[in-house]
């Protein structure tokens, strides 16, 4: 199966610092990906530079390359705006705008041309069906998403993305500011959604990755110490730093 990402010897600087050194990685379609590793060691990074939001950091500098589909994501007539409307993001801290519920899932259709009238509305609801939340919202879309709990504004985040039809979800500890039962919920989407999208997800919960990633890569230093299949990685690991990683002894 061949790979819907990977790096090539890449390396990031932030002015001095080296934050990704030499990252080799290849993503699987159509599967979750967690990314695990202590605080500071370049998992956030890694996430930003498949789909370039490094550049808009002064000072940043990057070698060596990131393929998409086997295509450079630094070709010369890459369009940034298309390139991000395949490669979604959701962040730490659930971020809808401040509109309405309608609004916020039909922002990315809308700049995108992509719908219009009653295209435009099936769009929000099937967009809004695929996270959950079209029957416990649907007499409630003209209500500010700054409304809802914070597990209904995380997948109001989802819902956005997924309405411009991405191929890939970059999600950056989505969970972490969720409570248990939110936190569960949010499993249930992904695992839901990874037969349609290929998702990465960068984790501190060394559970959540094993209980919902299909692989696992394990980054120390800014360094890809190795990768593999979640099972093995959290079990027949090659390298000792795996071990004492995930049997708490660092990080």
């Amino acid at each position: 199966m061949s790979a819907k990402i990977e790096t090539k010897s890449l390396n990031l600087w932030y002015g001095k610092f080296h934050a990704l050194i030499d990252v080799n990685l290849s993503i699987r379609p159509r599967a979750i990906t967690a990314i695990i590793g202590p605080s500071g060691c370049g998992k956030s990074t890694l996430l930003r530079v498949i789909n370039r939001m490094n550049e808009t950091i002064p000072h940043v500098r990057v070698t060596g390359d990131v393929l998409l589909d086997g295509r450079s994501i630094y070709a010369g007539d890459i369009d940034l705006r298309q390139l991000r409307k395949r490669i979604g993001m959701v962040f730490q801290r659930p971020n809808p705008f401040p509109l309405s519920v309608f609004e916020n899932v039909a922002y990315g259709p809308k700049i995108h041309n992509l719908a219009k009238g009653d295209e435009l509305a099936a769009r929000v609801e099937k967009s809004l069906r695929a996270t959950g939340l079209w029957d416990a919202l649907k007499d409630r879309l003209g209500a500010s998403a700054l409304s809802l709990t914070p597990e209904q504004q995380q997948r109001i985040c989802i819902s956005r993305l997924i309405a411009v039809e991405p191929e890939i979800l970059l999600m950056d500890e989505p969970a972490s500011a969720l409570d248990p039962i939110a936190t569960a919920r949010i499993e249930e989407l992904m695992l839901e959604l990874k037969d349609r999208y290929t998702i990465i997800i960068v984790t501190h919960n060394m559970q959540q990755a094993a209980r919902i990633s299909d692989d696992t890569a394990f980054m120390l230093l800014g360094e890809l110490v190795e990768m593999g299949e979640t099972q093995t990685i959290f079990t027949k690991h090659s390298d000792p730093r795996t071990e004492q990683y995930i049997s708490g002894r660092f990080g």
